[in-house]
């Protein structure tokens, strides 16, 4: 049992039969009135970002999960598979779940994070920074540089991020997933 003294922004906690991530807390002393704390939760599963205000000193049920690695192995349409690398089990994972902006990164045998609670694995993360390969870009020109100027680039998932004009087919680039975001080329 915890306090919300204890609130930290990561901090899962266990509401309803539910697991909830504490993205934002603030603690409120009003003028008149008991103290609060305000804080933003984060469903595990489902990725629903609700409100909800706790009274100073209430006591809730934090959880622990593990990190387990993990690697992606197939998809049949509906649901996505990946290997427990410790258990060699299969978990599938539906696409709501892992989200649009990471089913656009999803390469084959990628390894990923599985949050482990009650020794089952519940969820899956991508890494937040990826390797791919660029498979189709526009030539970049000489002179179309004065403003830092960029380009699309589709990679080999099928995501496509700006990059700078230099970058050409079959370089593999270093993106950061959460941000869409071209971060450096790793090699040509």
């Amino acid at each position: 049992m915890a306090t919300t003294a204890d609130f930290r922004n990561g901090m899962v906690l266990e509401i309803d039969r539910t697991l909830w991530t504490i993205t934002y807390f603030q603690h409120v002393k009003p003028g008149k009135g008991g103290a609060f704390v305000r804080t933003k939760l984060k469903n595990v599963l489902s990725g629903a970002v609700v409100d909800r205000t706790f009274r100073a000193g209430e006591r809730v049920t934090s959880v622990r999960l593990e990190r387990r690695p993990v690697s992606y192995s197939y998809t049949d349409g509906e649901l996505f598979h990946f290997m427990d690398q410790e258990t060699w089990d299969l978990i599938p994972v539906s696409g709501d779940m892992l989200g649009r902006s990471q089913l656009k990164y999803l390469k084959e045998n990628m390894e990923c994070h599985g949050l482990v609670h009650d020794g089952n694995v519940i969820s899956v993360e991508l890494p937040d920074f990826v390797e791919l390969a660029v498979t189709d870009t526009d030539p970049g020109f000489k002179g179309d540089t004065a403003q830092g100027a960029t380009k699309p680039a589709t990679l080999e998932t099928g995501a496509v991020v700006n990059v700078p004009l230099f970058v050409e087919v079959g370089d593999v680039l270093r993106v950061d997933r959460r941000e869409d975001k071209y971060l450096t080329r790793v090699s040509a």
